[in-house]
């Protein structure tokens, strides 16, 4: 089992892995392919995009052709898109292979998770679904470290983001091989009354007595799975269910809105505007994957001891307040030695908290807050949503930066943060040490 989910989570390594090593490559590229900040907004949004599609479009895909075949299918178009977009002559073809990268990053984010989810056993299931969301800060971590290294190396050479680009097909080839060596997905083959496969399934990773025994919990799951997808957007004229997947959405927004994916995006170019010499950004930058790694683990392991409406209520202070420091930071400041790196300690330091509060976070209330019946449909809206948030960000951070200057952006990012605190009190419903039917129940009498 625990093969199963290291093979897989190659995908999450690559969605951390490509959406991280922009931030080293960008700068080069802007060089290299004479990108403005509109361009460079657009090439890296780009795939940010295509992810939203891919989210879309997978859960479906996967439904139909089942959860390893889509993955093997996703690893092929990484390996593509990969290739393409490290040869790319303009920022016409970089974006066109992007946007076929983030096909596969967001068919990834969905499809991967559901897999891990159900060859899991019941008792490690939320370890090794959890285990996905570390292999992608992780893989962006990697992208910095790598990022680092080779522009120290070779940060002379004007193509030197195509070398740090091209470095994700080694893990692209990983997933390709590794994903032809494991099962399916029992409950799928289940679904496609292959129930004698999903037995033989079962023994290869489980004991024999066991997996005699849970294909009967596979039936039933099956069973669930055909009742959630009864969702349809006839469902949005009830009051409470509406109420819920806008509940959702705007917390994808705002989890989004508080700027993450600027500093995961162009990190780089922010410890740069600050102060850092090109090479001494790049390597300042690490620390940012080194916090994210830090601040998720920490967040899990906090995550069913604090009721989840303090855990936002605290996040969000403290996004806003490391926000304000790092706006006044570099507006005010005085260009001295001390300088970027006071910037770079509050960036850490909002990295650090976000990651450990809501960024497991807002993805955790997605799955408690919808009822069974309109779970898969209300978590597909407000993903797609949240994907397009974060495409907003990779796309309008550079030409606001710009425009405005890091110091404003970053009170922007503070005042956005501001209002999804005084949203979390007014609206977003307590889930903690409830059950899902228990807090059904709750919403649909308060509401109703």
């Amino acid at each position: 089992m625990g093969t199963i989910a290291f093979i897989a989570t190659f995908g999450g390594l690559l969605f951390g892995y490509d959406t991280g090593v922009i931030n080293g490559a960008v700068n080069p590229m802007k060089i290299d392919l004479g990108l403005t900040p509109m361009t460079q907004g657009f090439a890296v949004s780009i795939l940010i995009f295509g992810a939203a599609l891919g989210a879309a479009v997978c859960g479906r895909i996967s439904d139909v052709s089942g959860r390893r075949y889509t993955i093997l299918m996703l690893s092929g178009i990484f390996i593509v898109g990969t290739l393409g977009e490290a040869i790319s002559p303009n920022w016409q073809v970089l974006s066109a292979f992007r946007f076929i990268l983030g096909l596969a990053v967001g068919g990834a984010s969905t499809t991967v998770p559901v897999y891990l989810a159900e060859v899991a056993p019941t008792e490690r299931r939320g370890s090794l679904v959890t285990r996905n969301e570390i292999m992608i800060v992780s893989g962006q971590f990697a992208a910095f470290i790598i990022n680092a290294v080779i522009m120290n190396i070779w940060g002379d050479y004007p193509g030197i983001w195509r070398y740090m680009l091209v470095i994700g097909v080694l893990p692209a080839f990983a997933l390709l091989i590794g994903m032809l060596r494991v099962p399916e997905s029992p409950r799928w083959l289940t679904e496609q009354n292959r129930r004698d496969d999903a037995l033989d399934v079962l023994k290869q990773i489980r004991s024999p007595e066991r997996a005699r025994a849970e294909i009967a919990d596979v039936d039933a799951l099956v069973e669930e799975k055909q009742e959630s997808r009864c969702g349809q957007w006839s469902d949005l004229t009830v009051p409470w269910v509406r109420r819920l997947i806008i509940i959702g959405a705007v917390l994808g927004i705002f989890q989004q809105f508080t700027g993450i994916n600027a500093i995961m995006y162009y990190g780089t170019q922010l410890l740069e505007n600050s102060g850092f010499s090109n090479n001494g950004a790049v390597i300042a930058n690490t620390l940012n994957g080194l916090f994210s790694v830090l601040g998720i683990t920490v967040g899990i392991l906090l995550i069913n001891k604090i009721d989840r409406r303090k855990m936002l209520i605290g996040g969000f202070f403290l996004i806003a307040f490391f926000h304000v420091l790092v706006g006044l930071s570099a507006m005010f400041m005085p260009d001295v030695a001390i300088k970027p790196y006071l910037v770079l300690i509050f960036v850490v330091a909002f990295v650090f908290s976000m990651q450990g509060t809501l960024g497991p976070l807002v993805w955790l209330m997605l799955s408690e807050i919808f009822p069974l019946k309109i779970r898969s449909f209300a978590m597909g809206i407000c993903v797609f949503v949240l994907w397009l948030a974060n495409a907003i960000v990779a796309f309008g951070f550079p030409p606001v930066v710009a425009a405005l200057g890091v110091g404003p952006t970053f009170f922007m990012f503070s005042a956005i943060s501001v209002l999804g605190l005084i949203f979390t009190l007014a609206v977003v419903p307590e889930t903690r040490g409830k059950s899902l039917e228990a807090f059904e129940s709750q919403i649909r009498d308060r509401f109703a």
